[in-house]
């Protein structure tokens, strides 16, 4: 057992405090608990120095029984409050890349991409979606309109309908979330890649041929669903093959892009 100083051992929990407090700030930034408990840290942490001080210089034994359960009973209370919060932060954390190299976990969004990708190729649709991984996309890809929604199939599907402002170009997937539409990926310069292939493949593969993103294709003639990674293209999935080709693709950690890509 390591033996410290009392000096050594007060700067230590305070910063032991300090990293937990800019931690569960961090964690809560843009909620709409965020606000709160700020609020709520700051009387904490008033009501701590005023009774510490108090407690040294008065033997209030009864009293600061009582502060002691309050404080409990507070820690739960701000738990049950703030559980959507805490929810959504956890989820952040599972989808993180640095959580991603230990634990593989299921990425939420791939039943609701699935179900629109296999729609959209029933009633042929054409579609260019980029899912992100390590390699920041938006260094390759140029423009695009900024939105931030939840992926969902009628997201997806409004997106790419025809008639639709955003269907042209290519949608974005980064951490769970649609982030551009109508975006310009690089053609792939391979020329080895069938001519019979059309904008939307070529582009697929020369996103992925730069980066380790997921492209996945709808062919507006045919329907056909198509995935490309590390400049490889695999072409007319069934509805099965696809949700399996994805996952495995998601599961495994993302290996760097390929230095001479395979047209299919």
């Amino acid at each position: 057992m390591i033996v410290f100083s009392d000096t050594t051992r007060t700067i230590i929990e305070i910063a032991i405090l300090f990293f937990v407090i800019y931690g569960v700030l961090s964690f809560l930034r843009g909620t709409r608990g965020g606000g709160i408990i700020k609020g709520l840290f700051f009387f904490i942490i008033l009501g701590f120095i005023i009774m510490g001080v108090g407690f040294q210089l008065v033997d209030l034994p009864h009293l600061q029984h009582v502060f002691q359960n309050l404080i409990t009973l507070a820690a739960i209370s701000m738990i049950v409050i703030f559980q959507p919060e805490i929810r959504r932060g956890l989820m952040k954390i599972g989808q993180s890349p640095f959580v991603g190299q230990f634990l593989h976990t299921d990425p939420g969004f791939v039943p609701e991409l699935v179900k629109a990708v296999n729609t959209m190729g029933r009633e042929k649709i054409g579609a260019l979606i980029a899912i992100e991984r390590e390699v920041d996309l938006r260094s390759v890809v140029d423009g695009g309109v900024a939105i931030d929604a939840e992926v969902k199939s009628e997201m997806l599907e409004t997106v790419f309908w025809p008639g639709s402002a955003l269907h042209d170009g290519g949608l974005i997937i980064q951490n769970g979330r649609l982030t551009f539409a109508s975006c310009i990926f690089p053609l792939t310069g391979n020329p080895q890649i069938s001519r019979r292939l059309g904008t939307r493949h070529r582009a697929a593969l020369g996103l992925t041929e730069e980066t380790d993103a997921i492209a996945v294709i709808v062919s507006e003639e045919t329907g056909a669903i198509g995935i490309a990674h590390r400049g490889k293209l695999h072409q007319r999935l069934s509805a099965d093959e696809f949700e399996r080709t994805l996952r495995e693709m998601l599961q495994r950690r993302a290996p760097a892009p390929a230095a001479q890509p395979e047209g299919a």
